[in-house]
């Protein structure tokens, strides 16, 4: 033979005799695709079908799918398809292409009611995941800071540094202008709609009260878990895919120990430090826009600040502060770790860590509100 691939038909009494030969691979695939698409149109109705493949010389896995391919449409065409005289070889490709795609579709359309209980049950189910994934990684940054506090030697204070310059020093510019611009919406949405009763004076305790004790440190928060938490997230999962923590591993190596916990303790320190400065942006920014657009001086607004603010509201912000930082290393990490091997997947896990550590940030800020308000702070 020439190597080509032979597919020949003859008919038998009602039942079609196809003799198979030649080369079926992927090398001759629009040969195949032709052969195969001109037998499945001038047989449109068969009672039955012998597919005879011992003249097949070469056999690859693209040929026996376009062989699978040839026989489920026969079979759907009336009659009943079967390989004779297949070789020993080839059998357990053929098989394995048989059990391709053999799951029953879903079905097209479902009950409502159970189909909404279907997709809570997992959503509870990713959710409960999640948080045993969380506990497991403060678990593991325990541990491994119990670890460095036994052997400090252990502990990479260099990488400490560098982290706390990458998430704290080096976000210092995009924290005081958003800050800056916050306050300063504030300050004007505030005059403009207090205005209308003559109490502007009022503003100032509004914009006091709000940025040091809520704003500020949200604001801070957030902004550090789309930069750095994000960042962290796509660095840990690049690791996970070209098997650098693994190899950290064999090496004897924590990856929690060398990875997570320095990148963690940068965040504990970066983000009450960034929360100071953008509290104290944010009222610069409110301060500058009521001495610019309502016309108080900086001397009045300083003096009411004084009144409506003390050292309490300043130490609450920045009590928030640590445990974002906290939360947002551990989402993190945890969902750098939870990379897969595609990059598709590195991409879901860095977006679950910013809207995770977004909401929970959020979820945080709201219950210690409520916690200080209890007992009166």
């Amino acid at each position: 033979m020439n190597g080509g691939p032979l597919l020949e038909s003859a008919d038998h009494g009602g039942r079609l005799a196809l003799s198979a030969g030649g080369a079926w691979t992927a090398e001759r695939a629009s040969e195949l695709e032709r052969l195969i698409e001109r037998v499945i149109a001038r047989h449109p109705r068969v009672d039955g079908v012998d597919i005879d493949m011992g003249g097949v010389e070469r056999l690859d896995t693209f040929g026996a799918w376009l062989l699978e391919r040839l026989m489920r449409a026969l079979a759907a065409a009336g009659g009943e398809a079967r390989v004779v005289s297949l070789p020993d070889r080839y059998r357990g490709l053929v098989l394995q292409a048989q059990e391709l795609n053999r799951a029953a579709p879903a079905p097209a359309r479902g009950h409502a009611l159970g189909a909404a209980i279907a997709a809570l049950g997992r959503n509870v189910g990713e959710v409960g995941a999640d948080l045993v994934a969380a506990v497991a990684m403060i678990g593991a940054l325990a541990a491994a800071l119990g670890r460095a506090a036994l052997r400090p030697r252990s502990f990479r204070f260099t990488s400490l540094v560098h982290q706390i310059d990458r998430v704290g020093w080096r976000a210092v510019p995009i924290v005081l202008l958003i800050t800056f611009l916050i306050g300063g919406i504030l300050a004007q949405q505030g005059l403009f709609h207090f205005r209308e009763f003559g109490a502007e004076i009022y503003v100032v305790d509004m914009i006091g009260i709000l940025v040091l004790r809520e704003v500020g440190v949200l604001m801070v928060a957030i902004m550090v878990a789309g930069r750095s938490g994000s960042s962290y997230t796509a660095e840990l999962g690049s690791m996970k895919m070209r098997e650098e923590i693994d190899a950290l591993r064999t090496m004897g190596f924590d990856p929690i120990d060398v990875l997570v916990l320095p990148r963690v303790l940068a965040l504990v320190i970066a983000v009450p430090c960034l929360a100071f400065l953008g509290s104290m942006a944010a009222l610069y920014g409110g301060g500058l826009m009521c001495w610019l657009y309502g016309g108080m001086s900086p001397e009045v607004f300083l003096a009411r600040l004084r009144q409506a603010i003390d050292l309490q509201d300043f130490a609450i912000g920045l009590i928030k502060a640590p445990f974002m930082g906290l939360i947002i290393g551990v989402i993190a990490g945890t969902q750098g770790l939870a990379v897969k091997g595609s990059a598709e997947s590195l991409g879901l896990k860095t977006t679950d860590s910013v809207v995770k550590s977004i909401f929970l940030v959020i979820l945080l800020d709201g219950f210690l509100a409520v916690f200080f308000a209890a007992i009166g702070l």
